[in-house]
């Protein structure tokens, strides 16, 4: 069998995403509400969630963190934009770039297996997340696609909500696969953060413009993330975390507590939280911090906060379902929260971003 062939057979079954609103969950959620264990801390966080959406002070922002989107929440998570069930997001930049903006383009992610030789997957250029592949070949075109972004954009300290901001224009007139998260969020003006931007395929991507550029190049200032960030919980004194996962979008989210107290400002802690995690503490950390150790910095309140501790591919789907069926998204105000910030408009017009190039597979 010729190395094509091969991987063809191996890049055969799509992951396929879940959509919440296919199924109702709030039978199932209520019933494990009376249980015990996992059950009832995901009866009560899912509560919790519910009372973010129905508090119409409250700011919701949505952490991601892991590989959930790859491994089918990617749907949920842009349905949840379209839905009004986050009002900003802290990402890492996989989650972002090399998952939903990589199918945006028109790639997809497959089912794998966790046995897999991995050396057989390496010289096929086959990439292993667990038992999910994707085409490292594919993954190279959407890092030149993030090169042909940077090199559309003013030479200038840029922070990642800006340029995923323009990710999401590009989107508007190039996606192949419509309504990603980013290209929702564009239109939705949810700002969406990715304080580690470079730890993905973007890192990749902008060194590629940085290369070719050495004297007039983009560069990403995570320092003002942190500073609109911050503005976002100094204008909505009312938060609420929903945290898939933990380390940096976690910590970064909390932060803004502090920071804001920092600035000489006055802000309640964040009022709701719920992290689904499979990290413990036996380390001291939980990918950083309970969120009981995280009251005693500041950042949040204990009365409304719940630790769910499972896999989040597991309990997500359930979480979010019982949310839109329950329906108090349907009154919320939407926020626009990148209207926060004087570049909201872009920094590129439509007709400049026509100029970029029609496919991955012609940068």
């Amino acid at each position: 069998m010729s190395q094509k062939d091969q991987k063809s057979k191996l890049l055969h079954t799509l992951v396929e995403h879940i959509d919440m609103a296919s199924f109702d969950a709030r039978p199932i959620i209520e019933a494990m509400g009376k249980m015990s264990f996992t059950a009832r801390d995901l009866g009560r966080g899912t509560q919790i969630f519910n009372n973010m959406l129905a508090d119409k002070d409250c700011a919701i922002i949505l952490t991601l963190a892991g590989s959930t989107s790859a491994g089918g929440c990617m749907q949920l998570y842009a349905d949840m934009i379209k839905y009004n069930m986050v009002d900003a997001i802290v990402a890492t930049g996989a989650s972002i770039v090399d998952m939903d903006f990589f199918e945006a383009l028109g790639f997809k992610h497959y089912q794998g297996e966790i046995q897999a030789d991995d050396t057989v997957l390496r010289d096929l250029y086959i990439n292993r997340i667990y038992d999910t592949y994707i085409d490292e070949d594919e993954l190279q075109l959407c890092d030149k696609t993030i090169k042909a972004i940077a090199d559309s954009m003013p030479a200038k300290p840029t922070s990642s909500r800006e340029f995923i901001y323009e990710m999401g224009r590009y989107l508007t007139t190039h996606a192949k696969k419509k309504d990603s998260l980013v290209e929702l969020a564009f239109k939705h003006n949810v700002p969406i953060f990715c304080p580690a931007f470079t730890d993905s395929s973007a890192g990749f991507g902008l060194v590629l413009h940085q290369e070719q550029r050495p004297n007039n190049h983009l560069s990403i200032d995570s320092i003002r993330d942190f500073r609109e960030l911050t503005e976002i919980k100094i204008k909505n004194d009312t938060t609420g975390l929903l945290m898939i996962g933990g380390g940096v979008p976690k910590n970064f989210a909390q932060d803004t507590v502090v920071c804001a107290e920092l600035l000489g400002k006055t802000v309640g802690m964040h009022k709701y939280a719920v992290q689904i995690t499979v990290a413990d503490t036996r380390d001291g950390a939980c990918s950083s911090s309970t969120l009981q150790e995280a009251h005693s910095w500041g950042k949040v309140s204990v009365v409304n906060e719940q630790m769910i501790f499972a896999e989040a591919t597991s309990v997500i789907p359930l979480l979010a379902s019982d949310a839109y069926h329950r329906g108090h998204w349907k009154t919320r105000k939407r926020l626009e929260l990148t209207r926060l910030f004087a570049d909201c408009k872009g920094t590129q017009t439509n007709a400049e971003l026509k100029n970029l190039p029609e496919t991955a597979e012609s940068v």
